[in-house]
């Protein structure tokens, strides 16, 4: 076991930001915490770190009790959103920090020091300071630091919400690599769902201070527990059960008025059929690696699909074109709430 949140609760007044919270973070792997903003995430890696305390319930940490252990007792690297690098020191006496605080032996701090700028892909850099660095370059010599004095869990705290979109890109990839070199436990915290999606073994989905839903990225997309999950892990368009569209599917919940369709299953065909309702091409954006449509059907609802560039080129759509569409999945639920 590497973290376990035992039915974990915290109140900041009358703002109860984590609720009765049950996680499992198994040994070695990589866990997002992802949810909007004030869904308790941070402060439940903040529990986990011991940077605040529980009001109710225990966190164990590689099968230890943790729960009123200080920072320092529990093993734990900690990253934050903005590197807190000093200054005023080299990217090699910033790794070397912590190990020397503890009075580990020099040669050892210098041994771990090199094998840490060879992980971070930053050797010939160690002589630098933090102002000379790119922010992609700052949060990896973070990272190295958290890891020099090989923590048993890592945490992350929104780790590259301070970059532009491609070094972001670029450190996702980077992070994957690194933990599967390094293979401690490791949590982040994000509201970056591609982000989650992309780097971690599990998502815990978190809303108003409670789990929604933990799964692999594939499992919550494809099986959604919930309206909000459905809505937040990938875009999805929410449409009236008595839309056109929905016509031909018997599996929908009878009784509710809401359906959740996924942009990328829509079908659109130049030709009808039994299965398929009439709907207007309103608007074509053009994404680079995909096509997105916007449609209208004929009662006023409108709707967005997904198509790769092969698809759209075969369809060869046209603003005002009249096509014709139906759904390859669609749910219903008994909860509304997006």
């Amino acid at each position: 076991m590497g973290i376990l949140v035992d039915n974990v609760s915290k109140v900041f007044g009358d703002f109860k930001a984590v609720d009765q919270v049950n996680v499992e973070v198994k040994t070695g792997s990589l866990v997002a915490l992802l949810g909007p903003s004030g869904s308790g995430k941070s402060t439940l890696l903040r529990l986990i770190a011991g940077l605040e305390q529980p009001d109710s319930g225990r966190i164990f940490i590689t099968g230890r009790d943790a729960t009123y252990e200080s920072v320092q007792r529990r093993g734990i690297g900690f990253v934050f959103q903005h590197y807190a690098l000093f200054k005023h020191l080299t990217v090699r006496q910033n790794i070397a920090f912590g190990p020397e605080i503890a009075k580990q032996p020099k040669n050892r701090v210098e041994n771990r020091v090199e094998e840490l700028l060879d992980l971070i892909q930053l050797k010939n850099l160690g002589d630098r300071y933090p102002s000379q660095l790119s922010g992609g370059q700052r949060q990896r010599v973070a990272l190295a630091r958290a890891l020099a004095l090989e923590p048993n869990v890592l945490l992350l705290d929104e780790p590259f919400g301070a970059l532009d979109a491609k070094v972001r890109k670029d450190l996702r990839s980077w992070l994957r690599h690194l933990h599967d070199t390094v293979h401690v436990t490791t949590v982040f915290v994000t509201h970056d769902q591609e982000e989650a999606m992309e780097v971690s073994d599990e998502i815990v989905v978190m809303n108003n201070g409670r789990v929604e839903q933990v799964g692999s990225p594939a499992d919550l997309y494809d099986n959604p527990a919930s309206p909000f999950v459905m809505g937040f892990i990938g875009p999805v368009n929410v449409l009236p059960s008595t839309a056109p569209i929905f016509k031909g599917i018997d599996h929908l919940n009878p009784i509710q008025d809401q359906v959740f369709l996924r942009p990328h299953d829509v079908l659109i065909e130049l030709n009808p059929d039994r299965t398929t309702a009439p709907a207007t091409v309103l608007r074509v954006i053009h994404l680079g690696w995909e096509i997105q449509v916007e449609l209208g059907l004929e009662d006023g609802q409108s709707f967005t699909a997904y198509l790769s560039r092969e698809t759209f080129r075969r369809l060869n759509l046209e603003p005002r074109q009249q096509v014709y569409v139906k759904p390859k999945d669609a749910r219903s639920f008994a909860e509304q709430t997006v």
